[in-house]
């Protein structure tokens, strides 16, 4: 997987996308599904332990959703998050991320204010940096914070 490829035109990693087919949450819940194979027997069972294993339905459904997801990153499939304009921005004005714009930062994002400041960031940061530093200096850092 190239560059490109992992880091969205916004900034986001796409690796760490909850609908990322390629990144670690899919691997993990894969993984997570294939060790609690048949639990939900048991599930009923522990209730009686704790009443959280009640919730083990909705659980197994989200998990379940977490092991479908099947998109590419927002470069080849688009952006799954309806307000960005980004990508779509990007790719007509054939720029890789919005800093290489000269209206950088505008109001045409579509994200609401805490996204707007992430993307503002993001994209300064790797203006400041480069791609591969900022991928290496963003690796461990959790997307949904």
């Amino acid at each position: 997987m190239n560059e490109l490829d992992i880091i969205a035109p916004c900034g986001l990693n796409c690796l760490k996308c909850i609908n990322n087919k390629n990144g670690k949450i899919k691997l993990h819940a894969d993984e997570l599904s294939r060790q609690l194979n048949g639990f939900s027997k048991y599930a009923e069972r522990f209730a009686g332990f704790d009443e959280i294993f009640t919730n083990y339905p909705q659980f197994e459904a989200f998990l379940q959703f977490l092991t479908r997801v099947d998109c590419e990153g927002c470069r080849k499939n688009g952006c799954r998050f309806a307000l960005c304009k980004v990508n779509e921005c990007c790719k007509g004005k054939d720029i890789d991320f919005c800093y290489e714009c000269e209206e950088f930062p505008c109001d045409k994002s579509g994200f609401p204010d805490e996204l707007k400041k992430r993307w503002v960031g993001f994209n300064s940061r790797i203006k400041e940096i480069g791609l591969k530093a900022f991928i290496e200096e963003t690796k461990d850092a959790p997307r949904y914070n």
